[in-house]
């Protein structure tokens, strides 16, 4: 069986960016399907995948990791992890196709059936006041999610910011989240994400002011570069930390494998590799005692994807959600994507599980990604 093309396709969504996801087309027959989304530049990651497709095409599908290996010689930055990560995953959909068997049966068999899961609210989210945030939480509980994550600070981009005093820019992101933890009660599990977005001592503060509010974990207060400042956060906060959403491969995550930096690692399928790379990730990750909650404001691609490694790990926690993009999002594929009561079922069918539904792709497919410019994803 050798490869015969690399397929992009981009599906629009909304203004917070597209999903690209990637077909691995072969000569048996088979399809492998992978995802790409928010690599940042969906036109350069397209013209990352054609690299990695003059490299690819003529060879076997099935050596998985010899052709993650010639991809990785190809040194693009995050953009080109993105585009590999998507390669892997369909890789090892055509791998469980070939054999009959589910992904998660070949990376040594599944632990769990279903999948927690968290509705990340802040893509759905438009009118960023304490009452919009609040209206979604409460729909996405509605809808059987018993845990949530918003990313109350999106405003904290400009360096100059009020850092102090009453008027600290951080003070309008806490009320957002205690109108959530209001709205939702005490039952119901509330993470926050502040994007990297502060410095230390900021971090700190806004901590403090949210130490009644009960939080599952305090996501990348300040950029994951700074494992230092990370580290120390985490030894001060008083709720857990996590972080490391985009980081690349095992040895991108040596920080935070070799010393305590947060209390909850972040892997995503579509950055940090692929499925193997993140199993990899994952159980070393026990080696500091830590959980993982693999990153994914993603489309349905990515989620089931990650669902395979999720079901292997024993450290597993719970799996990210983009909740409220867009009506059709479980219609896109085929079967449509099961998630019941906050949780998303493991498929048992070989490979992926699951294909492209034409008629949704045709209905909202991109023939032409936006401009670098204004492709440039907002994050999760």
């Amino acid at each position: 069986m050798q490869i015969t093309d690399i397929e992009p396709v981009v599906v629009h969504v909304n203004q917070r960016g597209d999903w690209l996801f990637v077909l691995v087309h072969t000569d048996a027959g088979l399809t492998g399907l992978g995802e790409a989304s928010h690599s940042g530049n969906d036109a350069l990651c397209i013209a990352a995948l054609e690299v990695f497709k003059r490299q690819l095409v003529g060879q076997s599908p099935l050596a998985i990791n010899l052709r993650v290996q010639a991809m990785r010689r190809m040194d693009g930055g995050r953009i080109a992890h993105t585009a590999l990560s998507a390669v892997e995953q369909a890789l090892w959909d055509i791998l469980g196709q070939h054999l009959g068997a589910p992904i998660h049966q070949l990376l040594g068999g599944a632990v769990r059936d279903r999948v927690r899961l968290y509705a990340n609210i802040n893509r759905h989210v438009r009118e960023r006041t304490p009452e919009g945030f609040a209206r979604a939480a409460t729909q996405a509980v509605a809808q059987g999610f018993t845990a949530i994550k918003l990313a109350p600070f999106d405003e904290l981009r400009a360096r100059d910011h009020v850092r102090t005093g009453p008027d600290a820019a951080w003070r309008r992101g806490v009320d957002r989240v205690r109108a959530v933890r209001e709205a939702i009660g005490d039952g119901v599990e509330l993470a926050v994400d502040c994007h990297g977005r502060m410095e230390a001592s900021e971090a700190r503060l806004a901590a403090q002011a949210l130490a009644d509010c009960n939080l599952f974990w305090y996501e990348e207060p300040v950029h994951h570069h700074h494992v230092d400042d990370l580290a120390a956060i985490t030894q001060w906060a008083p709720m857990p930390t996590a972080s490391a959403e985009v980081v690349f491969g095992m040895e991108g995550f040596r920080p935070f494998l070799t010393r305590r930096v947060v209390d909850v690692l972040m892997p995503d399928v579509k950055h940090d590799g692929g499925l193997l790379e993140t199993r990899h990730i994952g159980e070393a990750a026990r080696l500091q005692d830590l959980l993982v909650a693999p990153h994914n404001p993603s489309g349905p691609v990515a989620s089931v994807a990650s669902a395979h490694v999720c079901a292997v790990l024993p450290n597993f926690y719970i799996l990210e959600y983009a909740w409220g993009e867009v009506a059709w999002r479980a219609d896109l594929l085929t079967p449509a994507e099961p998630v019941v009561d906050g949780c998303l079922l493991l498929s048992h069918a070989p490979g992926l599980g699951y294909r492209l539904n034409p008629d949704v792709v045709a209905a909202h497919r991109v023939d032409r990604p936006r401009a670098a410019d204004s492709s440039r994803v907002q994050p999760g």
